[in-house]
């Protein structure tokens, strides 16, 4: 039997209200989404991708509507205690790693994502071992270079680093903003690959934007098409195995 993860309930956002630069985005946008989807999500630049993930993550207030997830209405948490839930990866490789700590440190610090911080030994030697078998399984030699920096590793390897922090905790919903955009062909592809991997062993709720019509129709369960603030196709199963880059491109009208 199904189990509802995710429910987006009639959600409006407007920025910059009161200026002239006021802007609807979402527009009585409604998504349901069940434990274990894996939803890619397209549209139109402005079509509202980014901003639906803000409004889930916490980083942009609904107008109105409510953010559901496993029961628990986060629509007026903060960004940083849905971070105990939600797990991101952006675009940018540059986030979600601080460059000044090592791999390691950055991984350890992902271990107590949601947990409360006080003053004690941070016990990183012991998570030595599991870590250099953790990375070992992903590309890019990120299991080598445990005691570098984030800063010095490549676009590839942050990015790769970025995803392996996220999900290292198994998340409640995990948010991938185009994380492979970034990247060159190869590395992108490896990263895809790695996600799928690991969304479908881990059972994740994830919701992937991406660009690339193909990657979208290859990756996950489900597809999900925004235009102007509003879902225009929502498809999985049968449905969506039929669906060509071609019929994809009609819901990209305006």
């Amino acid at each position: 039997m199904s189990q509802v993860a995710l429910e987006l309930k009639n959600i409006n956002t407007t920025v910059n209200i009161g200026t002239p630069e006021e802007k609807r985005i979402l527009k009585d946008l409604n998504l349901t989404l069940e434990k274990g989807d894996f939803v890619t999500l397209l549209g139109t630049n402005g079509a509202g991708k980014s901003t639906l993930l803000n409004v889930i993550n916490g980083s942009l207030n609904t107008t109105s509507g409510q953010v559901v997830l496993n029961n628990h209405d986060l629509t007026k948490l903060s960004e940083v205690k849905r971070a105990k839930y939600i797990a991101q990866v952006f675009q940018d490789p540059k986030m979600g790693t601080a460059p000044r700590m090592t791999v390691a440190e950055n991984l350890l610090l992902a271990t107590k994502r949601g947990q409360k911080r006080g003053l004690k030994l941070r016990g990183l030697k012991k998570h030595l071992a599991e870590f250099k078998e953790e990375t070992a399984q992903l590309p890019n030699g990120l299991s080598d270079r445990l005691n570098t920096f984030a800063g010095s590793l490549s676009g590839g390897q942050r990015q790769t680093l970025s995803f392996l922090m996220a999900t290292i905790q198994k998340p409640e919903l995990l948010l991938l903003d185009e994380h492979t955009a970034a990247l060159d062909p190869n590395t992108s592809h490896q990263l895809l690959e790695l996600t799928n991997k690991v969304v479908e062993k881990e059972n994740l709720t994830c919701i992937m934007i991406t660009h690339q019509m193909k990657d979208a129709l290859k990756y996950g369960n489900r597809t999900v098409i925004l235009n102007d603030g509003k879902v225009v196709l929502d498809v999985k199963g049968a449905e969506r195995e039929k669906l060509t880059e071609e019929d994809v491109l009609k819901y990209f009208a305006n």
